[in-house]
């Protein structure tokens, strides 16, 4: 299938053939796509007949009803027409390319949601697999969806402090590679810079450092876990992992002196680097 597979007329036209497979009127019309849209039309007949055994993950139906739902907000899917824009022949025509639109972009939305309900499956069983293994990619990009779909930037914040645990839990399997022991550990780094960010940026924002207790709650867990990292009998596998610790004191600090920062009422930091504002110091503290 081309990537023109949904553009306007043939999701129109597959909308109108899911019309048909479901008793609706027939449409004369023939398509040059209609023996491409044949498989799909088959495939939606055989996912309404023969619902699969299959229990979906709570996240995962939460996550997909919020995609789906800015999709169709987005789309216009089930909105009225508003009132006096059309008159005329164009206005008497107008609810019927309305329905019309609307159907193929709930076809579209069809499309979407069995796409990811079939992507579920795969990225379950990518969840365990490690830098090197067939599924790594897919768990990568799992994890930007679920980025996409968090609602706040301090959700996006968790979420990559999560993916940090997750990166160093990688690290740990990593052995006898030193370019994919230190390139897992720059990607923990990286997670962990993002989501300290977020979490400080918030917290600076709002002057209230409550964005900042995931961060330390984070940190606590992390450096121990870190160090660990350090009996490595590798030389170049310890300094490597002495720099992650080095980064996490350094957002520890940073972390510190927002909510110093916070609770002698300084305004919010205009300076900004790779963990988020730069407070000044509290005047009794110079």
């Amino acid at each position: 299938m081309d990537s023109d597979l949904f553009s306007r007329r043939r999701a129109e036209r597959f909308a109108q053939l899911l019309d048909e497979a479901n008793g609706g009127r027939r449409h004369h019309a023939r398509s040059r796509a209609d023996d491409e849209l044949a498989t799909l039309v088959a495939v939606s007949r055989r996912l309404t007949a023969d619902r699969p055994d299959v229990e979906v993950d709570t996240e995962f139906r939460t996550g997909l009803r919020a995609m789906l739902v800015a999709t169709a907000e987005r789309e216009g899917v089930g909105a009225p027409a508003k009132a006096g824009t059309a008159t005329g022949v164009r206005g008497s025509l107008l609810p019927a390319l309305t329905g019309r639109r609307a159907r193929a972009r709930g076809a579209i939305l069809v499309g979407v949601a069995a796409g990811a309900i079939a992507l579920s499956g795969i990225s379950a069983a990518s969840e365990n697999a490690l830098p090197g293994d067939a599924l790594y990619g897919m768990k990568r990009s799992t994890e930007r969806a679920q980025l996409a779909l968090a609602s706040s930037d301090i959700s996006r914040g968790q979420l990559f402090l999560d993916f940090a645990r997750t990166r160093l839990d990688e690290a740990a399997t990593v052995r006898d590679d030193r370019l994919g022991f230190s390139a897992v550990l720059d990607d923990m780094d990286a997670d962990t810079r993002q989501g300290v960010r977020l979490l400080t940026t918030v917290a600076a924002q709002r002057s209230d450092p409550a964005a900042l207790d995931a961060v330390d709650t984070f940190l606590g867990g992390q450096r121990r876990a870190v160090s660990g990292l350090l009996d490595r009998p590798d030389h170049a596998d310890r300094d490597r992992t002495r720099r992650s610790l080095a980064l996490l004191d350094a957002a520890g600090q940073r972390a510190d002196a927002l909510r110093e920062a916070i609770a002698c009422g300084l305004p919010a930091p205009a300076a900004s680097d790779a963990l988020g504002p730069a407070p000044s110091t509290c005047p009794g503290d110079r």
